[in-house]
């Protein structure tokens, strides 16, 4: 019985303290418990997915596309590192202050006999 106890001490204990903790705070406090481990280990990777999402669409933002080479930059030069050409009026021509029908597509619909 001595080497029983030795050999599995840690099976024992963890045994002693289920049967001591359950009647004292029952089975809703062990439900709740995985139940939130389980809930922290799926919003944990979406949250996860989330901040890769907003920093990805930070980075597109930043992006300048030259439109002498068109190589493709992240903004923090003012010149194009291949072609040396400004590019700051591409980051004007990107600002929202444009009008909308400068940037949309005037579409005529006919209709189909």
């Amino acid at each position: 019985m001595n080497y029983f106890l030795k050999a599995n001490k840690n099976l024992f204990t963890y045994l002693l303290i289920i049967l001591i903790v359950i009647p004292i705070f029952g089975f809703n406090f062990f439900i709740s418990i995985v139940g939130n481990i389980l809930l922290l280990l799926f919003l944990i990777p979406l949250l996860f997915l989330i901040l890769v999402f907003i920093g990805f669409n930070f980075y597109k933002s930043k992006i300048n596309t030259c439109s002498n080479c068109g190589s493709i930059s992240l903004g923090l030069s003012e010149t194009c590192m291949n072609c040396g050409a400004n590019l700051e009026n591409i980051s004007k021509n990107n600002q929202l202050d444009k009008k909308p029908s400068e940037s949309t597509i005037e579409v005529k619909a006919e209709e189909v006999k």
